[in-house]
This record gives C-alpha cells, sequence and structure tokens, in this order.
C-alpha cells in the first residue's frame, strides 16, 4: 500500500514548489559562480586563457541570465506558486501546465547559457537570447498567466492579498515588455541571428524601456510579492499597513514604467523623453520607501527576532537595500549626477546593490522560511544560516562600495583636463587605476558566493532530513495497512 500524504500536501500542490526551490538553489551556485569567474577575469585577465568561449563578453550574459532567470526566476516560481495556494487556500490550477512551466523554464536558462557562449547574442541588456528561445521564453510565461490567475479565479477567499496583486502584476508586465522588447526579424528559417524591429534612438530607447522595467517588474515588484508574504509570515505579524501596501503597488506599477529612458541622457534621444524618465524617477521615491517602511515596521513589538532569527536579518537587510538602492537609482537619474556616473562603474555598483542586497537576501530569507515546511522538518544547521547571513552582508558591501569608488574615479578620470585644455589621463590609465577597486570586487563575490554554497549545502542536507524523516513516517503506516 502507497505511504499516505500529510493533509497539507493533499491540499496544495507543493512538488512543483519544491522543484523550483532547488533550481534556483542550483542556478544561485551557477550563476554566482560565473559572476565571480568574469570579475576575476577583469581583476587578472590571463583567465581568460586566450578563448573565446570563457571570455568577458560570452560569459557575462552567462551570469546575468543563470543568476537573474535561474535564481531569481525560480525563486519567484516557486514562491508565488507556494504564496497563491496558501493565501487563496486552494489547490494550483493546471497542474500538467505547472509542470510545463518548470521543464520550459529550465530549458530556456540552459539553451540561453549554450547560445551565449556559442557567440549567439541579440546584444540587449537582459535580453540576449536569440529569437528560438524568445518565443520558447514567451509560450512558458502565457502559461505562468494562466495557471496564476486560474488559481485565483478559484479561490477559496474572497479577498486577494496584496502579495498576489504583486506577482500578478511582474507577471503581466513582464509577457509585455517581452514581447515588444523582442519584435525583430530573423536572418533566416533555420538562422539563429535575427536584427531587431527598431533602429537607432528608438532601439535604444525599447531596449531600455524594457530593460529597466525588467528591474522594475522582474527584480522589483515580484520581489515585493515575495517580501508582503514572507516577512509578516516569519515575523509572527501583521503587515504594519495594509493600506500602505495597496497604495505602494499602485504607485509603483503605474510610475515604475515611466522611469527606463533615464538611462538615456546625454544621448541622441530627444532631451523631453529623458527628463521625463528622471522626473518619474524621483517621484518613485515616495512609493519605494513607503514599502520599505511598511515592511521594517511590521517588526515593531518584535525587534528582538533580529538578535535570535538570522533568517530575519535576511529580510529586514534586505528591505534596507531595496531603500538604499531605490534612493540612489533616483539620484543617479539626475542630468548632473548622471553626467559623472554615466558608462562608469558606478552603475555597476547600483545594480549589485539591489540585485544581491535587496533581490539575492530577500529570496534566501524566502526560500529559508518555506523549503522546512515543504518538506515538514527544522533546518539542519542554524549556525549555517548564521555564517551564511555575515558571508553575504560582508560580499555585498566590498562589492559595492569597490564599484562605488572605482566609478567615481573613473567619472572624474574621463572628464578632467589639463592647463592646455587637453584630457588629462589616457583611458589606460584610468583602466590601471580600477585594478585595486575590481581585485576587491572579485574577493566581495567570493564572500557571496561561498554563502550561497552554504545555503545550498545546509538546504540539501535539510531536504534529505526530511525525505528520511517522511520515509520513517510513512512504514509504521504500511506495516498497520
Amino acid at each position: 500500500m502507497a505511504a499516505t500524504s500529510s493533509p497539507a500536501t493533499e491540499q496544495y500542490n507543493y512538488d512543483i514548489v519544491k522543484k523550483f526551490s532547488v533550481m534556483a538553489l542550483v542556478w544561485g551556485v551557477v550563476g554566482m559562480l560565473v559572476g565571480v569567474w568574469i570579475a576575476s577575469e577583469l581583476a587578472w585577465p590571463f583567465l581568460n586563457f586566450d578563448s573565446p568561449y570563457i571570455s568577458f563578453g560570452r560569459f557575462r550574459p552567462v551570469h546575468t541570465s543563470a543568476v537573474i532567470f535561474g535564481f531569481g526566476g525560480s525563486a519567484l516560481f516557486a514562491t508565488s506558486y507556494y504564496v497563491v495556494q496558501r493565501t487563496c487556500q486552494t489547490r494550483l490550477w493546471g497542474e500538467g501546465l505547472a509542470n510545463f512551466t518548470f521543464w520550459g523554464w529550465q530549458a530556456v536558462i540552459v539553451l540561453a547559457a549554450v547560445s551565449y557562449v556559442m557567440g549567439y547574442s541579440q546584444g540587449r541588456e537582459y535580453a540576449e537570447m536569440e529569437w528560438p528561445i524568445d518565443i520558447l521564453i514567451e509560450i512558458v510565461w502565457v502559461s505562468y498567466l494562466a495557471v496564476f490567475i486560474g488559481t485565483l479565479m478559484q479561490r477559496k477567499q474572497p479577498h486577494i492579498y496584496v502579495a498576489n496583486w504583486f506577482y500578478l502584476a511582474f507577471i503581466l508586465a513582464t509577457a509585455l515588455l517581452h514581447t515588444f522588447n523582442n519584435l525583430a526579424v530573423p536572418v533566416g528559417l533555420f538562422s539563429l541571428k535575427s536584427y531587431s524591429l527598431f533602429s537607432g534612438p528608438m532601439d535604444a530607447m525599447t531596449q531600455w524601456w524594457y530593460g529597466h522595467n525588467a528591474v522594475g517588474f522582474f527584480l522589483t515588484a515580484a520581489f515585493l510579492g515575495m517580501m508582503y508574504y514572507f516577512v509578516p509570515k516569519h515575523a509572527g505579524r501583521p503587515i504594519y499597513s495594509y493600506r500602505l501596501s495597496i497604495v505602494h503597488f499602485w504607485a509603483l506599477s503605474f510610475m515604475y514604467m515611466w522611469v527606463g529612458t533615464h538611462h538615456l541622457h546625454w544621448t541622441a534621444l530627444p532631451d523631453w523623453a529623458s527628463t521625463l524618465g528622471a522626473t518619474f524617477s524621483i517621484m518613485l521615491l515616495l512609493p519605494s520607501w513607503g514599502g520599505m517602511i511598511n515592511g521594517i515596521m511590521t517588526l515593531s513589538g518584535a525587534w528582538d527576532k533580529l538578535r535570535t532569527d538570522p533568517v530575519m536579518r535576511f529580510m529586514i537587510v534586505a528591505l534596507s537595500f531595496y531603500g538604499m538602492s531605490t534612493f540612489e537609482g533616483p539620484l543617479m537619474s539626475l542630468k548632473d549626477v548622471n553626467a559623472l556616473s554615466h558608462y562608469t562603474d558606478w552603475t555597476v555598483g547600483h545594480v549589485h546593490s539591489g540585485a544581491l542586497g535587496w533581490v539575492a537576501m530577500i529570496s534566501f530569507g524566502s526560500l529559508y522560511h518555506m523549503i522546512p515546511k515543504l518538506w515538514n522538518t527544522p533546518m539542519y544547521s542554524q549556525r549555517l544560516i548564521n555564517v551564511h547571513f555575515w558571508l553575504a552582508t560582508i560580499g555585498v558591501l566590498l562589492y559595492i562600495t569597490a564599484m562605488w569608488i572605482s566609478g567615481i574615479m573613473q567619472g572624474l578620470m574621463w572628464r578632467a583636463f589639463d592647463d592646455f585644455g587637453n584630457l588629462q589621463y589616457s583611458f589606460v590609465e584610468s583602466v590601471a587605476a580600477m585594478h585595486p577597486f575590481y581585485a576587491m570586487r572579485a574577493i566581495g563575490g567570493m564572500f557571496f558566493v561561498t554563502g550561497m554554497i552554504l545555503m545550498a549545502y545546509n538546504c540539501a542536507m535539510t531536504i534529505r532530513q526530511g525525505v528520511r524523516e517522511a520515509r520513517g513516517a510513512a512504514q509504521p503506516a504500511v506495516a498497520a495497512a
């Protein structure tokens, strides 16, 4: 006789959540290792080994896709499928379709990585995949939307919790942005190469409309959905202000759509368009900080958890970095500041303060909360979670500090003039000046990926422990039958 399932397993589809959770850990390790490798290539170029296949240009999109879409995307699939079932008190709709989203998404990440190494790329930020992979993404994403909406429609609760609004906005906006950003003409039916339907400044505007809104909805709205469920759940407290969370949602959803052009100051794009982007970027400070305060104030009356619970520390530090990076972004969108920061490592530091400090930290906290519940067992080692927290925090601080110093130094060196009106420094001199900071960045990445590896080990041992306990509990039931 088969082993009996727990009531929670019968009520909810946890199998798909488990699969995405495991792959989030796998892609986290792979993507971050590649990130450390390319950071090391910039500091110590001999690591290219004169091979085009592992050069910075080909490996960088492997890193960004594995981390953003592999790690981040799998964490979002896992948590959204978990949260929508728990808050709607219903089983996931369309289980076959949900399984397709898992295998389809993993195929996207693998195919993208292989195509980049082979030299196939559209050269579009966060959207380098060529057209056959873009079509597969579209099919998977529409399936994801169908599963999520289908589950919402069969909910047992009349109210739709705010986390689901954020997840739904992320799914809808990403579908829209992916479709229009990847309008392209293939060279031939059997050719992987294609050319964008847009050209010149219009192509740049389309690309950054997607690129920044992908950050806005994929890397912000979606992970805010994660925050609005897991922070109150782990703290054991209601969200500080539900009304503020609704204001946060609508203000963020409206304003983020307008800010992409702030990447295009000092280009051929009309001045009014980039000014519009900068204006909405400044306005975006209000909902962003409102959401951060809402999350942090949820701990009112439970601040003692920060002393004893490393998972809570991950979540609160994530919110702190969310506040910091959403202040830094509007600051960098101001034209006078952008004149210094444009094309420098300051931008790289800004991106990673959001990606490592906010996205990765809130994902770590959410996965640490969710995985013991999925396998019905406590975490294998609380001490390893604590070690991971400090490795990740030190790694982020080393990384962004190095890039801030490097970027501001670059900006100042590039526009320094001597007494005769000539450029004071050559480009090569600016590159040489960056070396110690590139080494510091690589070391920060090593700290961060070491923490990621510890997390993968800790979670693997937890899963193993949970499986062993489930088998032990099932044997007496089988014997009794």
